[in-house]
């Protein structure tokens, strides 16, 4: 499975722009990714903070996961710009039947594929040896972009579940 991502983040956004992910609970289609992205970046192009424009972008990548970025080089992401951004991922959410905000959903690669699983079976993943610390897992709460390009999937040995490993 093909995991690049970072050359198509924005080279001219700042390193410490703002990240937000949304994971959905299924694979988008291709027509639904389509008119997803579309929406996506008709909102990134009209993202205001205050009466300015925030330098936005968004992307939908692996077909599963949302990714919004702000630059606040020059403008701050407010409060009520942050809740034009939870909106559309609720519209989204209402529109496609899916899940975005539940963050008890846990996406790893299994087997070349991205799954999922909720965080009640994460002990009994790793004991059962599904999960192990070489297993890719997607770190859905990175908040920069640097963070983002460096840790959003990275092994689980490398992440808050490495507790839950036992020592070999």
């Amino acid at each position: 499975m093909n995991l690049a991502y970072t050359h198509l983040l924005p080279a001219d956004f700042a390193d410490t722009s703002r990240v937000w992910i949304y994971q959905s609970t299924r694979l988008f289609s291709i027509a639904e990714a389509l008119a997803i992205e579309q929406r996506i970046d008709r909102f990134t192009t009209q993202w205001q903070s205050h009466g300015q424009t925030v330098k936005g972008k968004g992307f939908l990548f692996f077909g599963q996961f949302i990714i919004l970025l702000a630059d606040e080089s020059k403008s701050q992401v407010s409060g009520c710009s942050t809740d034009s951004s939870v909106a559309l991922i609720k519209e989204i959410e209402k529109e496609y039947s899916t899940p975005l905000l539940d963050r008890t959903q846990l996406a790893f690669v299994v087997n070349n594929k991205i799954e999922r699983l909720p965080l009640s079976q994460i002990d009994y993943a790793i004991a059962n040896g599904f999960i192990k610390s070489d297993t890719l897992y997607f770190n859905n709460t990175v908040a920069t972009k640097t963070a983002l390009e460096e840790s959003w999937i990275i092994p689980v040995s490398k992440s808050w579940l490495s507790k839950k490993l036992t020592p070999s």
